[in-house]
């Protein structure tokens, strides 16, 4: 007897990568792929690794303006107060935050991540924290934040952490839509606090997205070995570099994958294949940079109004309290 095996239907989530992957590396022009991907377990591990890095100041930077304005923070923010985090990590950095607050109050905290693994990560982070109720939302940033809002009680005020420099990876105008977004989910007094990196001299911003240890490269490059792994891809790492430059024109550093050879890689067994010619690349992440001016601006034309602001000395980085309008 014949027995035909069984095979277990694809996931929201990876049917959602294998058709995001496609439109990407089959566009036409530059090829992308989107930043959110690069963070599976190993590059999540990556990226914590690159925060250590001397070249790479923004999360010490970010780190030290929560670690020493905490307090000052929550001094603004109304009570009684509902927590929830865009893009959590490992919730190293929100413990400065979530640990003020409980000083006054028990509050709740809802991280938002499409990472399971990150989600557990920061859950173990945060657990000894008594005063704080965790729950993890695995979801999209917008579709996660539209389940939190729909949870909060009468009377409460909803403050929303987007924290790294995370709005940095959109693109100019995709930056403000997505903070028109979030906005949509917020009544008028609610808060965001935001944090962004600014310019500084090129050479600074380039070493630090292109170590001289190798670990972006790495963190990078794994996102190929992503697609080989869960959608039976054929990409030799080896014949592909890591490539982090500036566009001046848009105020980014842009990090992308280069192909160092004429090559054809075939996705999903022989479901679709795709060219390379030498030198081409697929374009993985934008990292652009503000002023403390452009800051205010994106914030006005997205529905919200600075309250304050806290800059970094060391490393240029500003951590801004905006108010939904």
């Amino acid at each position: 007897m014949n027995v035909t095996p069984e095979f277990e239907p694809m996931t929201e989530s990876a049917v959602r990568f294998a058709d995001e992957v496609r439109a990407g590396l089959c566009r036409s022009g530059q090829k992308t792929l989107p930043s959110k991907y690069l963070y599976d377990p190993l590059g999540s591990a990556l990226f914590d690794a690159i925060t250590l890095l001397p070249e790479y100041g923004l999360t010490r930077a970010e780190e030290r303006i929560l670690r020493r304005h905490a307090s000052e923070i929550v001094g603004h923010l109304p009570r009684p107060t509902l927590v929830s985090e865009l893009g959590s990590g490992n919730g190293r950095k929100t413990r400065w935050i979530l640990s003020a607050l409980c000083v006054r109050e028990p509050l709740s905290y809802y991280p938002i991540e499409i990472s399971r693994a990150a989600l557990a990560s920061c859950e173990s982070e945060l657990s000894d924290i008594e005063a704080v109720s965790i729950v993890g939302v695995e979801r999209e940033y917008l579709d996660g934040l539209r389940e939190v809002a729909s949870l909060r009680p009468d009377g409460s005020h909803l403050v929303v952490l987007f924290l790294g420099s995370t709005i940095g990876n959109f693109d100019r105008g995709a930056d403000a839509r997505f903070l028109m977004g979030v906005r949509s989910f917020l009544q008028p007094g609610d808060s965001l606090l935001l944090g962004t990196d600014l310019m500084k001299p090129l050479d600074r911003m380039l070493t630090a997205y292109d170590d001289p240890l190798g670990v972006t490269a790495a963190f990078n490059l794994n996102l190929l070995a992503r697609i080989n792994r869960e959608l039976n891809a054929d990409f030799d790492p080896r014949a592909f570099e890591h490539v982090a430059r500036f566009n001046d024109a848009a105020g980014s550093i842009e990090m992308h994958i280069r192909s160092k050879r004429r090559q054809v890689i075939h996705v999903m067994g022989d479901a679709y294949s795709v060219a390379f010619a030498e030198g081409e690349t697929i374009w993985t992440e934008s990292c652009h940079k503000y002023s403390q001016q452009s800051i205010t601006d994106l914030a006005a034309l997205a529905g919200f109004r600075k309250q304050a602001q806290w800059v970094d000395s060391e490393w240029p980085f500003a951590e801004t309290l905006l108010v939904a309008s």
